[in-house]
């Protein structure tokens, strides 16, 4: 891959190995929506909410809460609020809730610390990864209304659209004019069993390229890799750019992008919770 010269090299950079945050789910692995990227395959590797509240204590310093979707595209969070609330006590919560409402981001906000929001800005890509009519504009109105009442951390799957990089860009537009306390980006992963199985990931310099813009774009705000990407050679030289690209967060990072940031002297230090948090 071209070298970006712009690009400044980094002082410091924090590594996020999220053992100490626990994945929990409010619909099991149910999600009425199936979307061609997930299908419900993600939902598997998540506790139910119900067996956490059945199971006695649970030592973990946070949860991820998230769930299957409901056909209009938000995750029944607001169901499960009361409950949520009662064992929260020390606990950290970062909340994945899709597409919701204003009364459900009013009770949201009593319990989240933070949420995480998949913010898509291209229609064709909503209609053909999630089957919804909303549009780039319901996004944007909700990621809107979240900043009203809560820490809100915005997530850009990059190749979303089945590996094609579709959106993307605009979405950082978006986002440059509505501001972010961060930045997370995630990468399409083609999955056994979904409607996007036998596609590809984003090529490798489309996403680097993608990357870079994005610090060059938003050089204040701290820019995370988070923990959904493809392994093997791609995430090897994904994480490896991503050092020098002057990211300040990489989840799960390649052992070589460890090794690259310990020779360029960068000051690491190491999270064991959801990289948001």
């Amino acid at each position: 891959m071209a070298q970006v010269a712009r690009l400044p090299i980094p002082e410091a950079i924090r590594f996020v190995y999220p053992m100490k945050t626990k994945s929990v789910s409010v619909t099991g692995s149910k999600c009425e929506l199936n979307c061609a990227h997930c299908g419900g395959h993600y939902l598997k590797h998540m506790k139910p909410l119900e067996t956490m509240l059945t199971a006695g204590a649970d030592t973990s310093a946070s949860w991820l809460v998230s769930g299957g979707c409901k056909a209009d595209g938000t995750v029944p969070i607001a169901d499960h609020m009361d409950k949520l609330a009662e064992i929260k006590q020390s606990k950290r919560f970062n909340m994945h809730v899709g597409l919701i409402g204003q009364a459900t981001i009013d009770k949201l906000a009593a319990v989240a610390d933070c949420v995480s929001f998949d913010f898509v800005a291209d229609n064709a890509t909503i209609k053909e990864v999630f089957g919804l009519s909303s549009t780039a504009e319901d996004y944007v109105a909700c990621y809107q209304a979240l900043q009203r009442k809560v820490k809100v951390m915005p997530h850009i799957c990059i190749g979303l659209k089945g590996g094609e990089i579709c959106g993307e860009y605009r979405a950082l537009e978006l986002l440059k004019e509505l501001g972010a306390p961060a930045l997370t980006f995630i990468i399409f992963i083609p999955t056994r069993g979904t409607r996007f199985a036998d596609r590809q990931p984003p090529a490798l310099a489309d996403t680097a390229k993608l990357l870079s813009y994005a610090r060059l774009t938003f050089p204040d705000i701290p820019l995370h890799l988070g923990c959904m990407r493809p392994g093997g050679r791609y995430r090897e030289e994904l994480d490896k750019w991503a050092v020098r690209s002057g990211f300040d967060v990489i989840v799960n990072p390649a052992p070589a992008a460890v090794s690259l940031a310990e020779n360029l002297g960068l000051a690491i230090t190491r999270g064991e919770e959801c990289c948001v948090l």
